[in-house]
């Protein structure tokens, strides 16, 4: 006779538990903050090309500032996320608070930056003179909200250390809702052009960060834990995201590297690159979320001094990205001719994407490996070993797609070069996990 198969042990059903109540509302508040570049994007559009290109310009220039401080989000989720674990919910909410200064530090750092710049990186980046004026315009009002949009980084992570992805998701609805009435309003009622769709999102920007700092202040005054900024613990913040800092610089270059070769390779190819960037991206979202909950549920597992709870949940969260990486790439695989023209009528970038497009899907179960195991080492606070990582995988990953416009293979053999990327990154986050040194138990690592 067949027996029914055995019910998962309680703990996986555990970890499933709080994988999905913190991965899901987390992808939810990916998803919606790059959906404030678009609605600027639709309302300016309608204004003209030049300012479009402007604001085209100036997004790619503050999407690149904010992205670079990521790590004062994931520094923060590991530190606090320990001293949950540990039971120090005072100290937690102090380190965040070291953290937020530091983001205000940077903030200010940036702006000081931006300000007399601003002309000079619209050059670089190559603004038409029709363009330039509007997206000068638009860099200067923006790098205002810098310093608040850093702040909700590092908020952010306070909130995941603490366990809590629901009040980011909340925030970022918010914000986007109204960054959208603002943009409307300012663009064509109080008929600011360009500047009102700049000051619309800076108001925005400020506006999440007050929500962040009213529930982190409400939090500190709960539990005793001071508010003031301290000098060793901002310094501290700083050091712990220096690696993770070098990290996403590495994996910037990444990205530059791979649309430098792909522009190279002719219009069609870059067309085809983008279209393949945007829906790589929106996936990493989905894989990203569950990175994010390991963050939060390593932390805490190893402040709490479980290095075995932290070891199950890390198998689990790979069985995850795993299966979530194999549905992705079915369904690309499945959907592939049906999404194709929905970005593009051309039939030489249909051609040249469809082939490309099937490697992204060959490499989603690797791509799921890798998100969770970032995650995981994140959480670790073991940044020291993902900087080293990234480097290295850099260093393999250029002189391989600089190669692509030598030996051939268009846009589908530089895609195959971004999966060798990120089989490199799996084996190096494989067998740091594996070795077991990244398992450091306390409420400090």
């Amino acid at each position: 006779m067949i027996q029914a198969p055995a019910p998962p042990p309680p703990s996986r059903r555990r970890h499933d538990r709080e994988i999905i109540s913190l991965a899901v509302p987390a992808f939810g508040a990916l998803v919606a903050e790059p959906l404030f570049v678009m609605v600027d994007s639709a309302i300016v559009g309608h204004l003209g090309t030049p300012q479009l290109a402007g604001l085209a310009v100036a997004a790619a220039l503050l999407t690149t500032a904010v992205s670079i401080f990521v790590f004062l989000a994931y520094a923060t989720t590991a530190a606090v996320a320990r001293r949950v674990g540990a039971g120090d919910l005072a100290s937690a909410i102090r380190q965040g608070m070291d953290g937020i200064w530091l983001a205000i530090l940077l903030g200010i750092a940036v702006i000081a930056v931006a300000l007399p710049t601003a002309p000079w990186l619209v050059d670089v980046f190559g603004a038409s003179d029709t363009a330039a004026p509007y997206a000068i315009t638009y860099l200067r009002i923006s790098s205002l909200g810098i310093p608040a949009m850093l702040v909700v980084l590092a908020a952010t992570g306070v909130l995941r250390g603490l366990q809590d992805t629901r009040t980011p998701l909340y925030v970022a609805i918010g914000g986007f809702a109204a960054n959208g009435a603002l943009n409307a309003g300012l663009v064509y009622g109080a008929g600011l052009g360009i500047a009102g769709s700049a000051w619309g999102t800076v108001i925005a920007q400020v506006s999440m960060a007050v929500a962040y700092l009213i529930v982190v202040v409400r939090g500190a005054r709960r539990h005793g834990a001071s508010l003031r900024p301290d000098a060793a613990g901002i310094r501290a913040s700083a050091q712990a995201g220096v690696p993770l800092l070098v990290r996403t610089l590495s994996l910037r270059a990444v990205l530059m590297i791979a649309t430098a070769v792909a522009a190279r390779l002719g219009d069609t190819e870059i067309a085809a690159h983008q279209i393949i960037l945007s829906l790589w991206s929106l996936m990493a979202f989905a894989l990203d979320a569950i990175a994010i909950a390991g963050q939060a549920i390593i932390g805490r597992y190893l402040g709490a001094d479980d290095a075995k709870g932290a070891r199950e949940a890390c198998r689990r969260m790979v069985q995850w990205g795993i299966v979530s990486g194999v549905v992705f790439g079915a369904l690309i695989v499945l959907v592939r001719p049906l999404l194709v023209p929905l970005f593009t009528s051309d039939r030489a970038v249909q051609d040249t994407l469809l082939p490309a497009l099937l490697v992204v899907a060959l490499s989603q179960p690797i791509a799921g490996v890798v998100f969770v195991l970032d995650g995981v080492l994140m959480g670790a606070g073991d940044g020291r070993y993902l900087a080293w990582a990234m480097l290295a995988t850099l260093a393999i990953f250029a002189p391989v797609a600089l190669l692509v416009p030598v030996i051939g293979g268009g846009l589908t053999a530089l895609w195959w070069a971004m999966a060798l990327m990120m089989t490199v990154r799996m084996v190096t986050l494989w067998l740091r996990t594996r070795s077991g040194k990244w398992i450091v138990t306390g409420a400090t690592r």
